[in-house]
């Protein structure tokens, strides 16, 4: 299996990269409290950095809407994932508990700033890419089980039959979403080189030494820009 940025992205977007950790022989079952308590600490950091501030406005967001704006996307109606997590946490002051690894990504995305994902690669078909639409490709709403059919000329995260994310990094499929019972776990972390790589790089040198450290699992960590759009993982 290959993970894939199709040449058309960097066309759009030449800066963007991709940290991504795979790990394999997860056991997702059970509370984990340290990772419950970098939950926790997250959102505290989250809160102060952002007090005050347009969040809109702030650089570590900003980027990722200008972006955005380039792949025609309102993000207004359409926020990044990173964005909705943190005025989320804004908002109420917290995120509730899913499950260990949920968990433990989105204390990183708070962390760092970053937009990153979780996939079941038991649930993938094929290879996985992000690219453009062609028209007519699946996706199952979170929480829904009937699809809807995307239009041509949106950009998404799909593997050979699905769509596992809507505009980039807006929303995650039903299919494919992380539960106790994921065992294979596909982690990308999306940046700029221009703006954010220092952090992505960190984000994802954490995160494999956390699912080491907390699953007991060996992890395979990756990086894709323009220089290198293609990895196998497995």
């Amino acid at each position: 299996m290959k993970f894939i940025i199709e040449e058309e992205v960097f066309k759009v977007l030449p800066n963007v990269c991709f940290g991504v950790i795979v790990a394999k022989g997860v056991d997702n079952h059970g509370t984990n409290d340290e990772i419950l308590a970098l939950l926790d600490e997250s959102i505290k950091l989250t809160i102060e950095k952002f007090s005050g501030a347009n969040i809109k406005e702030h650089p570590d967001i900003l980027c990722y809407r200008e972006a955005f704006k380039k792949l025609g996307m309102n993000p207004n109606k359409f926020p990044c994932s990173v964005e909705a997590l943190t005025t989320r946490v804004l908002k109420n002051g917290q995120i509730p508990a899913i499950n260990n690894v949920v968990n433990l990504v989105n204390a990183m995305s708070l962390k760092y700033t970053l937009p990153i994902g979780a996939h079941d690669l038991k649930k993938a078909e094929g290879n996985l890419k992000v690219g453009f639409t062609k028209g007519g490709e699946p996706f199952v709403p979170f929480g829904q089980t009937e699809p809807e059919y995307v239009e041509k000329g949106e950009l998404v995260y799909a593997d050979e039959k699905m769509i596992k994310t809507r505009r980039w990094i807006w929303r995650q499929s039903e299919i494919g979403k992380i539960t106790e019972e994921s065992t294979d776990i596909f982690i990308p972390i999306d940046g700029f080189t221009d703006c954010n790589k220092d952090a992505v790089l960190k984000a994802r040198d954490e995160i494999a030494e956390y699912f080491e450290k907390f699953f007991g699992t060996k992890t395979s960590a990756f990086f894709l820009d323009s220089s290198n759009p293609s990895i196998e993982i497995g």
